[in-house]
């Protein structure tokens, strides 16, 4: 296991909530001194008490080390190995003031205690064994997660559903190697070795499972990372009121004046669970206003880089060719733009603008900012597009995160070369080694042999308190 504690006799503290004022603010420790400062730190409001019962609430007041009041709250004790860090742990439970929250942090500093780096307690709980890399960084997902189904991919690994998954791949790997240790072994011996055919069988049952994991972790990327979908168009094509509508606020400035959005605009909006950032640029026209020129040419940028291109154009007027509009739907491709008929509360253009956005291969949806039609149909095809490469992910399974991912690729690389040596007639012996290098990769997964680097930039992604 990497060494990745400074000192295994430090007792830590750091507040767990986040920053601001609330009703409640929590203030951790972990470490051996916990129960010793909170003893100090804590007078029961109970006559006869007789000392901290292990996972009950204890209600009184919270004191500096010279008996000063500092709050009234209460104080919660969790006893290691059982504890979420597997080390003795304290929990005071404040009033959710800065400054109250503050001065409690400062009494543990006073005692002895030494303030928590990011993620630090989780580290813990990872290095005692509580939990392994996978989980801990699911704990970080969990608390950044943006929408139910973000956080629901979150808690199912958690509860160590990649965890059992790799656990099953391991055994087959190590079912694997036991073959191949036998031929190696006992080469002049009369032993039944796994034949050739059966152990190619077993490698490629092992990629199929890859395979599906690493497909259930494109589901979900869109889902833990968020989209971006732009919207460009010609100057007054009904972008900004779009962008509005689709927000259900007045988010932009909208006006007749062409050239209103002279920047691009961003707000987050959720699709059913899927995060997108929406971007509203600068209408597409030439200018000599170099400031208006300078907005245009990020938000085309912008729009480029975008996973979903909303190519809005006036629905109630002839469909007007716009070269820079079209060389950015040739640069997204038609199957990431979206074409939207803005107006369409007003008859339609003659000719009707969808029959040229036809012919440019682009699916039209004629869309109201002002009475709402077709917006409902919008936000469904805009979730159906960002999500079409691998469709939504599946409630409960376990999908890698981006980490994960990398390892079980390259495991799945060494597998695949693997199959080749096994085709090309290798010796057991030589292909004994690309099982030990899968295996080395598919540990990564979980921890077991992370480089201790790697294990730092994880915990340090989390924040402080957790």
């Amino acid at each position: 296991m990497p060494a990745l504690r400074d000192d295994p006799t430090d007792t830590i503290a750091a507040v767990a909530t986040p920053p601001g004022r609330g009703g409640v603010g929590i203030v951790r420790l972990s470490g051996p001194q916990a129960p010793a400062v909170a003893r100090r730190l804590f007078a029961s409001a109970r006559p006869g008490f007789a000392g901290m019962k292990p996972y009950r609430l204890h209600h009184g007041t919270i004191t500096d080390a010279d008996g000063r009041g500092l709050d009234s709250g209460m104080v919660a004790f969790m006893p290691g190995p059982g504890s979420y860090t597997g080390e003795d742990t304290v929990e005071f439970y404040c009033h959710g003031a800065p400054a109250v929250l503050r001065r409690v942090l400062a009494a543990c500093f006073a005692l002895g205690a030494r303030p928590a780096g990011p993620g630090e307690f989780t580290k813990r709980a990872f290095l005692n064994g509580r939990l392994d890399l996978s989980q801990a960084e699911a704990v970080a997902e969990l608390i950044a997660a943006r929408g139910d189904v973000d956080a629901d991919l979150a808690l199912a690994r958690l509860s160590g559903g990649l965890t059992r998954a790799m656990g099953e791949l391991a055994a087959a790997l190590n079912e694997l190697r036991a073959g191949v240790c036998l031929a190696v072994d006992f080469p002049e011996e009369e032993v039944e070795c796994l034949p050739k055919a059966a152990f190619a069988a077993g490698v490629e049952a092992v990629i199929r499972r890859i395979d599906d994991l690493l497909a259930a972790g494109r589901r979900a990327r869109p889902f833990r990372l968020g989209a971006r979908a732009a919207l460009f168009g010609r100057v007054n094509a009904g972008k900004s009121s779009l962008f509005n509508a689709l927000l259900g606020t007045d988010r932009a400035l909208v006006a007749d004046l062409p050239g209103t959005t002279r920047d691009y605009l961003e707000e987050g909006l959720d699709l059913d669970g899927l995060p997108v950032r929406l971007t509203d640029t600068a209408g597409l026209r030439e200018t000599p206003d170099a400031v208006e020129a300078a907005g245009k040419a990020r938000g085309v940028s912008l729009a480029a880089r975008a996973e979903l291109g909303l190519y809005v154009v006036d629905g109630s007027v002839p469909y007007v060719a716009d070269a820079e509009a079209e060389a950015l739907v040739a640069a997204l491709g038609r199957e990431k733009v979206l074409a939207v008929a803005a107006k369409a509360d007003l008859p339609p253009g003659e000719p009707d603008p969808r029959l040229a956005l036809a012919a440019l291969g682009l699916e039209t949806i004629p869309v109201s900012a002002r009475t709402g039609l077709g917006l409902t149909g919008l936000l469904a095809a805009m979730r159906e597009r960002l999500t079409r490469e691998a469709g939504p992910p599946e409630p409960g399974a376990p999908a890698p995160n981006e980490r994960e991912a990398a390892s079980l690729a390259a495991a799945r690389a060494e597998l695949a070369e693997l199959m080749k040596d096994i085709g090309a007639d290798v010796p057991y012996d030589l292909l004994g080694v690309r099982l030990e290098a899968a295996g080395m990769l598919l540990a990564d997964v979980t921890g077991e042999t992370t480089p201790e680097d790697v294990l730092r930039a994880v915990f340090d992604r989390f924040c402080i308190g957790k």
